[in-house]
């Protein structure tokens, strides 16, 4: 990577680290993104609820509650500019017991101190006009208009691009190993040579303690808290309208039953603390409890269909000892800008955690603003979401768009051409599916992995043994099977 001097290095290209740089973007200044994975949006963010809180369950006054009540605000204008899916569909906090009733008051009295607009409790009648399926448990909810669903890749991955649209370098599959404080700044050491820096921001998940560490002296502990989840296809969509939560334990917000902006449905996520800050397995035991939480009437008046369950996926959240996002410069270490601990709602968070950093970098280091600056993106054309004329219009226009690759999510092969051929573009089916949804439909990609292998193989002029599912070692034919396709 050389030995030139960078203004900024953001370790890690998930959501907060994408919108970091996505904001220092607007500032007239070399700034890199080190990433261990082969994509944007592939270690803890890959594995998101995708919901935008509002602010009512994070404790007033804490930088938790401070951005993620700005953040809300400013994701809306984020989706206008960047074109990313985006729904506001109201979140419900549901008491099934009389005994759970304070803890929603106590949840509306912090959700009014946090300035989170709209914020109440309704009961049984408003509650059923707004979600006739919840199950007839229900007592009252604590509801937040304000609440919302998005995709987080679609998210993360339009903050990465427009960041590298406005000059931000990306550098896949590289893992920082080591940080060194030196006179004019910091060495940081990587499996892919060594690279200095006037500036580090530490956007590194579930690591970021470790990073944080070796340079401040006032320490933090990051705990890995692993959740599994089980999805429903896009037939069990309709079932709930809002973001249905139970009311919150002392592990979090709690099993939440809710669509995806795409229209599938989820239940999850669990809670579990993980020595283990790379075990994103998922475990028989935990995914028979959120079966039978989905069978047994959870939230829904019935029993949800457990034959639409089309897969199963866990993920981590980096959960801070002292429950609170660290944000700022490090103390001891100056020009060293952690954003650490970011657990839910880290996702609302992400664009004021941008704004807010940016601003106090750009500050330290006397940045310029752009003149320049190139704040709108245009995502990729989706064909399933044209109407009849759309469609006839584009093919003619783009025959590619008439072979329809993956027949679940209705991905056709311009668009995975495109999601080959943008900024950052998708370098393994993985890096694909979170650009285009193929694979991510019923048949878990059973039917469109060979030919989104091919185009791949195709577009970036590889052997098709070469393609992998996400980076590195994880080539997903033998040259054997390559020989006997061929």
């Amino acid at each position: 990577m050389g030995e030139a001097m960078r203004d900024v290095i953001i370790i890690g290209a998930g959501v907060s680290g994408s919108a970091i740089a996505r904001e220092l973007s607007r500032y007239e200044a070399d700034v890199l993104v080190l990433e261990k994975g082969d994509d944007a949006a592939s270690g803890t963010t890959k594995a998101n609820s995708g919901v935008i809180n509002t602010g009512y369950d994070s404790k007033p006054g804490s930088v938790n509650a401070k951005t993620c009540v700005r953040g809300n605000v400013l994701m809306w204008e984020l989706a206008k500019d960047l074109d990313f899916p985006i729904k506001q569909n109201g979140h419900l906090v549901v008491a099934t017991e009389e005994s759970e009733i304070p803890e929603l008051e106590r949840l509306l009295e912090q959700g009014l101190t946090n300035g989170v607009p709209g914020v109440r409790i309704i009961g049984r009648y408003e509650l059923f006009r707004l979600e006739p399926n919840l199950t007839n448990r229900a007592l009252a909810a604590l509801y937040s208009p304000k609440g919302g669903i998005v995709c987080p890749f679609n998210l993360t991955i339009a903050l990465a691009e427009n960041a590298c649209v406005n000059g931000v370098d990306f550098q896949f599959e590289t893992e920082v190993l080591e940080i060194q404080k030196i006179p004019d700044g910091y060495l940081l050491k990587t499996n892919k040579g060594d690279v200095k820096t006037k500036a580090v921001v530490n956007a590194a998940g579930v690591y970021a303690d470790k990073f944080h560490n070796s340079v401040s002296s006032q320490k933090i502990h990051i705990t890995a808290r692993r959740g599994e989840y089980i999805l429903f296809d896009k037939t069990c969509g309709h079932i709930f309208n809002c973001s249905v939560f139970p009311v919150p334990g002392k592990m979090g917000k709690g099993i939440l039953t809710a669509p995806t902006v795409h229209g599938n449905l989820y239940v999850g996520p669990s809670a579990e603390n993980s020595p283990d800050k790379e075990n994103v397995k998922t475990t028989a035991e935990i995914l028979n409890d959120l079966t039978k939480k989905a069978k047994a009437n959870h939230l829904c008046k019935y029993p949800l269909p457990l034959n639409k369950i089309i897969t199963a996926f866990s993920g981590l959240r980096a959960q801070e000892a002292g429950d609170d996002f660290v944000i700022g410069e490090a103390p001891g270490a100056e020009l060293f800008f952690d954003a650490a601990g970011i657990k839910s709602p880290g996702l609302a968070a992400a664009p004021a955690i941008g704004e807010t950093l940016s601003r106090e970098i750009a500050e330290k280091l006397s940045l310029a603003k752009k003149i320049n600056f190139i704040s709108t993106r245009a995502g990729i054309t989706r064909f399933d979401s044209l109407s009849s004329i759309e469609k006839e219009k584009i093919v003619k226009q783009n025959p590619a768009y008439g072979n329809i690759v993956c027949r679940c999510e209705t991905v056709t092969e311009a668009e995975i051409i495109a999601a080959i051929n943008r900024p950052l573009g998708a370098r393994s089916l993985d890096a694909v599916k979170r650009r285009t949804r193929a694979g991510m439909g019923r048949c878990q990609a059973g039917f469109c992995t060979p030919k989104t292998a091919a185009i791949l193989a195709r577009e970036l002029g590889i052997a098709l043994t070469d393609v992998t599912k996400k980076g590195g070692a994880s080539k997903i034919l033998s040259e054997i099977l390559s020989e006997r396709t061929n």
